[in-house]
């Protein structure tokens, strides 16, 4: 489980492919703590350490990962939003992030407010998702609060320190990112029947 709370920026220095898999070689701060067979969420994909070689270490994205999320556009030099598993006697500080996209939105714009930034994305609502104005959204990692909400967009407002040290300073317009709803608000609709 994860809280959503990055806690680094990890490169992608290469990108092996295999078969239908893809193994991320990736150089960060926070390699020389990391074990062979930890979970590591990446732009909110949770995914299993399999290398460790100095600086850099590989995970594998198998093809239903690279399909439902935006791991599969990732290129060398590209910025991953970093987070390792909550520690059981850890802060809660972001919200439950269980590392499992449930599907990619696209930014439709991006705003300066003189101070913060609203970054506004759209989804595919037919798949059941929902958001609601003052919760919770994962967006490629980041817990992040909705500040507007529709049927198919939702907007969220950017503090400095977030924009600095998360890759949304990359994110433009037209670009894909790794949603992952509320997770009580998705038994809440199921139960609902939405």
């Amino acid at each position: 489980m994860f809280t959503g709370i990055i806690e680094t920026l990890g490169r992608v220095k290469s990108i092996r492919e295999e078969k239908t898999n893809k193994h991320f070689i990736l150089e960060a701060d926070i390699t020389p703590e990391l074990k062979i067979d930890q979970s590591v969420s990446h732009n909110g994909v949770c995914l299993t350490v399999v290398d460790i070689d100095q600086q850099e270490y590989t995970v594998t994205a198998i093809a239903e990962t690279l399909q439902k999320t935006n791991l599969n556009s990732l290129k060398s030099g590209d910025l991953v939003n970093l987070e390792r598993c909550m520690s059981a006697n850890g802060r809660f500080d972001g919200h439950v992030v269980q590392g499992h996209v449930d599907q990619v939105g696209t930014c439709v714009s991006v705003t300066d407010q003189n101070g913060s930034w609203l970054y506004t994305f759209t989804y595919d609502s037919s798949l059941g998702n929902i958001t609601v104005e003052k919760g919770s959204i994962c967006v490629n990692g980041i817990s992040l609060t909705v500040v507007h909400s529709q049927d198919n967009q939702f907007s969220v407002a950017i503090i400095p320190y977030t924009y600095e040290h998360t890759n949304l300073k990359n994110v433009q317009p037209g670009n894909t990112v790794n949603l992952e709803f509320d997770i009580i608000g998705k038994y809440v609709a199921k139960l609902l029947g939405k």
